[in-house]
């Protein structure tokens, strides 16, 4: 089993990149995917979001309000960290259970935002950063996602810088250009991980 890192700024196209890999045969094991999981209604993980932060970051219907727990972590260290204490090692605990049910010759692909942030590189035998210009990934967050120019910078600003992302890649896909710059290259690096 080959266990892969990959990671980039929001808006670098990191998803993309990991949709490719899977289409190629990799396991994806997805951290933003997992974290949404252990937060779903009925979860310890909903219930233990709410103590910290109450009864306001819910939706009428029970479920986690996202831009409302955003709009109260991203401006605030702090409470950043808090919600990062519950959730993190909820997402540790499936993202291990996925990789364990992946067989041996498999490449898993462990698609996480919060790689470098997190200090995780030591855990992959390869780290993949995807990358891509600040004003790229600005640029994508409010004209493809929609985001207010204000609250794609607050989310940028609390990662990672490109620098520190960089430093600690063992491959590195350039995605500041067109989608289809980026096959080519992504399929580079499949062929680099099936040969380690």
């Amino acid at each position: 089993m080959v266990k892969v890192g990959l990671t980039g700024g929001i808006g670098a196209g990191k998803s993309e990149v990991s949709r490719l890999l899977a289409s190629y045969g990799a396991v994806v094991v997805d951290a933003d995917k997992i974290a949404r999981e252990v937060v779903e209604p009925g979860t310890p993980g909903l219930a233990a979001v709410v103590e910290e932060f109450g009864e306001d970051v819910l939706t009428t219907d029970g479920t986690l309000d996202r831009p409302k727990l955003g709009g109260i972590v991203f401006n605030d260290p702090e409470k950043l960290k808090a919600l990062n204490a519950i959730v993190h090692p909820l997402v540790g605990a499936r993202s291990a259970e996925l990789e364990a049910s992946a067989g041996p010759d498999a490449v898993v692909v462990h698609d996480v935002p919060l790689l470098t942030e997190n200090g995780l590189a030591p855990l992959y035998d390869t780290v993949v950063v995807v990358d891509a210009a600040p004003q790229t990934q600005l640029d994508r967050l409010v004209r493809l996602r929609g985001m207010a120019e204000d609250e794609a910078k607050s989310r940028m600003a609390a990662q990672a810088t490109r620098e520190q992302r960089l430093a600690i890649a063992d491959l590195v896909i350039d995605n500041d250009g067109p989608l289809e710059a980026l096959e080519p290259q992504v399929r580079a690096v499949w062929e680099r991980l099936r040969g380690a």
